[in-house]
């Protein structure tokens, strides 16, 4: 391919910081599932542990037990960590992974991007997963936007014109911005009936668009295996249960009349005052 086809990537001189939380940014944990396999797969070495005392609530997100096989009971406590890798032929990569604080948001974020301008980070991508109404049965959009009009033009991107309630990932994108790192948002859908975790199609979809965002390739191991099984599992979900085979009838003749563009900036406002409505049980504000 002649580089002049090729599609825009990241710059391999660059420091990049990848940015997922479980919780409200986080449906299915797809975000959180894509940069956990990123890590494993690039060897991620652990650089800063946040202290989870001072942005969490342990009753909203509780510590867990587990028994190590020496016997011995540990104790693992919620929280961020950030860790760095160096794949092969791409920028070097800082992965900051954990759950969305319970309180000092404006704290914790300066905290997350002090490590950051110590590593040298120049662009922020924050990644999520939101619910919309799209069929399993078809490709789940990905969307990405930036504030940074540089990016836009380098990558082709949109500007994002949603306005409402925000999670961490918003927070933490603005905060960045203000600080002059260059800051893309990275997002997919998953379809609101299989909300639960985990939704490996949607983990896969979030890869192949950092895949192209980073330029290297990404091993997906497993996952396409996975992504089979989560398939036949929601088809027999659809079997079992007329109401929701109408509804994915209803919404395949939508994506194929529509051909489900690459969201505009109106496109994720409208989906995300859908995922509002069905969280609330009521109308967003």
């Amino acid at each position: 391919m002649d580089t002049e086809d090729q599609e825009p990537t990241l710059s391999a001189d660059e420091t990049v910081m990848l940015a997922a939380f479980e919780g409200w940014n986080d449906a299915g944990s797809a975000a959180s599932a894509a940069l956990d396999h990123l890590a494993t797969w690039w060897g991620a070495r652990e650089h800063a542990a946040l202290d989870p005392e001072d942005y969490h609530d342990f009753q909203v997100s509780r510590p867990t037990i587990t028994r190590m096989a020496s016997g011995d009971r540990v104790v693992s406590w919620p929280g961020t960590v950030l860790s760095t890798a160096d794949p092969e032929g791409g920028p070097r990569i800082v992965v900051a992974r954990g759950i969305e604080p319970s309180m000092r948001w404006r704290s914790f974020c300066a905290e997350v991007l002090d490590h950051a301008e110590d590593l040298g980070v120049t662009t922020l991508v924050t990644v999520g997963a939101l619910l919309v109404d799209v069929p399993h049965t078809r490709p789940l959009p990905t969307f990405v936007t930036s504030e940074d009009e540089d990016a836009r033009d380098e990558f082709g991107l949109e500007r994002s014109d949603y306005e409402g309630p925000t999670g961490i990932v918003g927070v933490l994108g603005h905060e960045a911005q203000l600080r002059g790192i260059r800051v893309l948002s990275v997002w997919v859908g998953v379809p609101h009936y299989i909300a639960h975790p985990p939704s490996p199609k949607a983990t896969a979809a979030l890869l192949t668009q950092l895949e192209r965002l980073i330029g290297v390739s990404i091993d997906l191991g497993e996952l396409p295996d996975e992504v089979d099984a989560w398939q036949r599992g929601a088809d027999e979900l659809a079997q079992e249960d007329d109401e929701i085979a109408d509804h994915v009838r209803q919404l395949e003749s939508l994506m194929d009349e529509t051909s489900l563009p690459e969201a505009s900036g109106d496109a994720i406002a409208a989906e995300f005052e859908r995922f509002l409505r069905r969280r609330d049980g009521g109308t967003a504000k």
